[in-house]
C-alpha cells in the first residue's frame, strides 16, 4: 500500500506527464503549421511517449492499491519564434521534469517506500536520455543557424524516428 505522501506525489507526476504529452502535441501542431513534418513526427512520438509514462505510473498506483486522482492540466505553449526556440523550450521542459522525478524519488526515500524507489529508477534513466536527445537537437539547430538546407536535412532525420524511444 502506498503512503498518502507517495500517492499524492505520484498523482501529481501523472498530471505532469499528461501535461508533457499535451506540450508535445501543441508543438506537433506548431511544426505542422510550419510545414516541418519531420519535427512534427518527432513531437508526436514524444507526446505518445509521455502519455505512456503517465500510464506506467497510473498502473503502478493501481497495482499498489492506491487511488488515482486526476488533476486539471494547464494549456501548453503553442507558438514559437523558431524551431530553435521550440527545442530550447523542450530542453527546459525536460530539465523541469527531471527535477520533478527527483523530488518524487525523494518522497519515496523519506517514506521508506523501496518498491516505489525501484519503480522510479526507470524514470530517472529515461530523463537522462530525454535531456540528451533535446540537447543534441538544440546544439544542431544552433550549428545550422539560418541555413534552410540544414534545417530541412534535420527535419528529414527527425521524421525517420520509428518509435517512442
Amino acid at each position: 500500500m502506498l503512503t498518502k505522501p507517495v500517492q499524492e506525489a505520484i498523482n501529481h507526476q501523472i498530471k505532469s506527464e499528461l501535461h508533457s504529452a499535451y506540450v508535445y502535441l501543441a508543438m506537433t501542431a506548431y511544426c505542422e503549421a510550419m510545414n516541418l513534418r519531420g519535427f512534427a513526427h518527432w513531437m508526436r512520438m514524444q507526446s505518445r511517449e509521455e502519455l505512456s509514462h503517465a500510464m506506467k505510473l497510473f498502473a503502478y498506483v493501481n497495482d499498489r492499491g492506491g487511488r488515482i486522482t486526476l488533476q486539471a492540466i494547464d494549456a501548453p505553449p503553442f507558438d514559437f519564434n523558431s524551431p530553435l526556440e521550440m527545442m530550447e523550450e523542450v530542453l527546459q521542459h525536460e530539465r523541469k521534469v527531471t527535477g520533478m522525478i527527483n523530488a518524487l524519488y525523494e518522497v519515496a526515500l523519506k517514506e521508506n517506500d523501496y518498491a516505489t524507489q525501484v519503480h522510479l529508477q526507470w524514470f530517472l534513466t529515461e530523463q537522462v536520455e530525454e535531456e540528451k536527445n533535446a540537447s543534441e537537437i538544440v546544439e544542431r539547430l544552433k550549428m545550422i543557424g539560418a541555413q534552410t538546407a540544414g534545417l530541412l536535412l534535420l527535419d528529414r532525420e527527425l521524421g525517420a524516428r520509428s518509435k517512442a524511444e
